[in-house]
């Protein structure tokens, strides 16, 4: 049986008319360097002389084809090529498209995340877009790669008010991608995101068969477990037992029990040696139900480096 090309896996999504020209443009995109428009993507191709591009710029305008479709495709090839089998890590962050123009009203001005740092502040304006990722390892590369297969655009405060909606945050763009990615059929999911989405109204993202690891607050209210309720007992029954120590305070305490463990890969590097101290707890804030949590510290044995708390959401 012949082999099927990455973009063959696709070609049943469009007709055969609008699918020429998207090899094309996907082919250009590929190897057109600085900012990849339908313009540079087709002069990299030596197509300069058959402009004008009008009938490859409706492809992405007018042509009827659905890009939810294609990232689900893209999923499917990116599962059955790297992570055929076992827990799929997937990775979840935003990006800035740096791009100007008087019809791109969705734009809003965000902190710039490459340039800017905790002791200087950087903005950026332009398109901010949540992007879901398959973090796999492949045969050629030493590091683990960020492979994307979908993004959604999260329009600006500025860009809702004037049509009259409430401006959905990173966290209910990230909610809705974690239900579609789940009816995909990804049934052993295991979600990476950075501090931002470590919060209780994020839960129904993870929930179900993915699991989350996100930076968590130090100040964060863990409970131990709630007791087991009484025969007949009057009132609700508690979703929480007593009060845990706070994260900064365990990290202080000169009685918490660490860990000599070993990591590799880290960083780049082949392999580092840290302590490392985890617990199980219910993170618990009044309003919302009880999330079952398994947190962690990692410290550096010789003090160059803390990290102050790593959270894993169980489903």
């Amino acid at each position: 049986m012949a082999r099927m090309t990455v973009m063959g896996v696709c070609a049943s999504l469009f007709s055969t008319r609008v699918f020429s020209h998207v090899k094309l443009v996907l082919v250009g995109a590929i190897l057109a360097p600085g900012i990849r428009t339908v313009t540079a993507a087709l002069r990299v191709l030596g197509r300069s002389p058959d402009g004008p591009f009008q009938n490859d710029h409706r492809v992405l305008k007018r042509a009827r084809w659905s890009s939810l479709a294609v990232s689900r495709r893209r999923l499917g090839l990116l599962l059955d090529v790297f992570v055929p089998a076992g827990p799929v890590a997937m990775g979840l962050a935003e990006t800035i498209e740096r791009r100007r123009g008087e019809r791109m009203a969705a734009k809003g001005i965000d902190r710039d995340p490459v340039r800017a740092s905790h002791a200087h502040f950087v903005k950026a304006s332009g398109w901010r877009w949540v992007c879901r990722m398959v973090l796999a390892r492949i045969p050629w590369g030493d590091r683990v790669w960020a492979l994307l297969f979908l993004t959604v655009l999260a329009p600006s405060e500025r860009y809702s008010h004037v049509r009259g909606r409430r401006p959905p945050s990173w966290l209910d763009r990230a909610r809705q991608m974690g239900r579609r990615v789940r009816r995909w059929g990804p049934t052993r999911a295991l979600v990476v995101g950075d501090r931002t989405y470590a919060a209780l109204e994020g839960r129904e993202a993870r929930r179900g068969s993915a699991c989350g690891i996100t930076r968590l607050r130090l100040d964060a209210a863990l409970y131990a477990p709630a007791p087991p309720q009484k025969p007949k007992p009057n009132g609700r029954p508690r979703k929480q037992g007593r009060r845990l120590p706070t994260l900064a305070r365990l990290a202080a305490a000169p009685t918490t029990p660490w860990e000599l463990v070993t990591v590799a890969p880290w960083y780049g590097q082949k392999e580092r040696r840290v302590h490392l101290t985890s617990a199980t707890a219910v993170w618990y804030h009044s309003g919302l139900p009880p999330v079952p949590v398994r947190w962690g510290l990692i410290r550096d044995p010789a003090g160059k480096f803390h990290i102050p708390s790593l959270l894993v959401v169980t489903p």
